[in-house]
């Protein structure tokens, strides 16, 4: 699966791997207990396997983790990545939590994105990476306390003094979008995106019309798109999601048999299926796959190069539509 490298696409200007890896599951406490090399081997195996696109945050474990545990794993090979990360959600002392309304049963998170604190953001971020510049710096939540401009001045800043390459936006509406890249250039837009959470057709037709790239987030649902969660276990995070919850689990694993079936059709994974469909949505959408395990790693990179048939696009989109999802939204 591995021989051939995954086809590229753009974000804007950048140019990346069809297909991220997203490192969040990498770091303990979100998908339970993992030891550091274990995360080191998984994103190796994510580079190996060509994907040159790195997702993670500032936030992503404790004190700045998972950018740590990047800068480590990918020492001597920067040249061959894309970074992007974000900022805003992990708070050092002193910095005055700002409330974010979140669909997880904890109900919000604390973040603060004003400019007066970015650049120090980005400087713990390029020590933690171990790197002299971010491929793509976005604020992690739009603060609802900070007008978005202020936020975007201040990557722009960066951007000028090149530690930052290229402005990303993170959980934002298509008019946030708009008044973002009026201030600087933005080159994607991440979002929750997948076949159990459609993308606001709004933010869709925004980022088309402006030029921008899509990374969906949790393309795979939380993993739940793979066809293999059966239960959440204890020191899962998604304890903390409705649509994880026993009873809505099990009617979700019932009404997205049919696109498990299509899968087994097509001779492919449930999860090389909701990768590849979302790839064919727009040439300029680039998800973000993480897992902690070479062999899965593997298997979603290679939905990179599954071409799917008009036909049974159709059919997936008429079982989507007319499925309904039990329990809320993650956001």
């Amino acid at each position: 699966m591995t021989e051939q490298l995954l086809p590229t696409r753009r974000l804007g200007d950048l140019e990346v791997s069809a297909l991220g890896f997203g490192a969040m599951v990498l770091s303990p406490g979100v998908y339970g207990e993992i030891d550091d090399e274990r995360g080191e081997r998984a994103l190796l195996a994510a580079l190996d396997a060509g994907a040159t696109f790195i997702d993670t945050s500032d936030g992503y474990g404790t004190d700045g983790h998972n950018e740590q545990l990047i800068g480590r794993a990918l020492r001597g090979r920067r040249d061959e990545i894309a970074i992007a990360t974000k900022f805003g959600f992990r708070l050092p002392d002193g910095v005055e939590p700002h409330p974010f309304p979140v669909g997880f049963a904890f109900g919000e998170l604390a973040v603060n994105a004003a400019p007066e604190h970015v650049r120090g953001y980005a400087e713990a971020s390029l020590r933690g990476l171990g790197t002299d510049r971010i491929d793509l710096y976005y604020p992690h939540f739009p603060d609802p306390q900070v007008p978005l401009e202020d936020t975007v001045g201040a990557v722009a800043e960066l951007i000028a003094d090149g530690l930052v390459l290229h402005l990303g936006l993170s959980n934002v509406t298509a008019g946030q979008l708009r008044a973002a890249h009026a201030v600087h250039p933005v080159a994607a837009v991440q979002t929750e995106w997948s076949m159990w959470r459609p993308i606001d057709p709004e933010l869709l037709a925004a980022a088309r019309e402006l030029g921008v790239g899509i990374v969906p987030w949790s393309p795979l649902g939380s993993g739940f798109l793979s066809g293999a969660v059966s239960e959440v276990k204890e020191g899962d995070f998604r304890q903390n999601a409705p649509r994880f919850a026993a009873a809505a689990l099990k009617a979700n694993n019932d009404r997205f048999a049919p696109v498990r079936g299509i899968a087994a059709e097509l001779s492919i994974t449930p999860a090389q299926l909701a990768l590849a469909w979302l790839l064919h949505q727009d040439e300029h959408v680039v998800p973000i796959p993480g897992s902690r395990t070479p062999a899965h790693i593997e298997e979603n990179l290679a939905a990179g190069r599954v071409k799917l048939p008009g036909e049974v696009l159709e059919r997936l989109t008429a079982i989507l539509s007319s499925t309904e999802v039990e329990g809320g939204t993650l956001l």
